[in-house]
């Protein structure tokens, strides 16, 4: 059973469309108009081995927050979709990446509940075009839209561009440890995810 979806969402103050395929090869195009986030999305998307192609028109004239929000609103939906009923699914995934002197760790529970966890600290207000602040957001978002439990934390580090990056690969590899397929079973007590 193919696991891809595509979710188009548009508002005042975006218009964005998303195909995911969690079983692809890597194969990315994203335009966002910030190209931090470019850089960021096409990351999680080599690592994951996920197939994604991103299309953002937002109100960049304002900022970047609704951009960069609303993708990760659409991602997280569109990843939701993609999973389906969990069904033998791992549904656990941690990670920790190193990145030169930067090390970050991504903890992932797909439970069907939203809860975020961030404890990571930058010097910098903007990496590119992308502020700093909007990395919490993005990935608040994700995990709101895709009903999952997300733990984020940089552990160390000094060059803010490679700790949001490697904040963004271990968060793919940790996804795709818990979306890899063994088996036909829920694992859950509940009988439910």
């Amino acid at each position: 059973m193919a696991r891809q979806a595509t979710i188009e969402r548009k508002t005042k103050e975006t218009e964005i469309q998303v195909l995911l395929d969690l079983d692809g090869t890597g194969r990315v195009t994203v335009n966002t108009g910030v190209g931090f986030l470019d850089h960021m999305l096409e990351s999680f998307a080599v690592h994951g081995g996920f197939d994604l192609s991103v299309n953002c028109m937002g109100d960049l004239d304002v900022d970047v927050h609704h951009s960069a929000e609303d993708i990760g609103i659409v991602l997280g939906q569109a990843f939701a979709k993609a999973l389906g009923e969990k069904t033998g699914i791992a549904r656990y995934g941690s990670f920790t990446l190193p990145m030169d002197e930067a090390l970050a760790q991504a903890d992932i529970d797909l439970s069907g509940r939203a809860y975020f966890v961030w404890d990571a600290v930058f010097a910098a207000e903007k990496i590119g075009a992308l502020d700093v602040q909007m990395l919490p957001e993005f990935f608040r978002a994700f995990a709101t839209n895709a009903q999952l439990t997300l733990h984020l934390r940089v552990l160390y580090g000094d060059n803010d561009h490679h700790k949001a990056e490697a904040l963004f690969k271990a968060f793919a590899h940790a996804l795709r440890i818990a979306v890899a397929r063994g088996g036909d079973a829920l694992l859950t007590t509940k009988g439910v995810i």
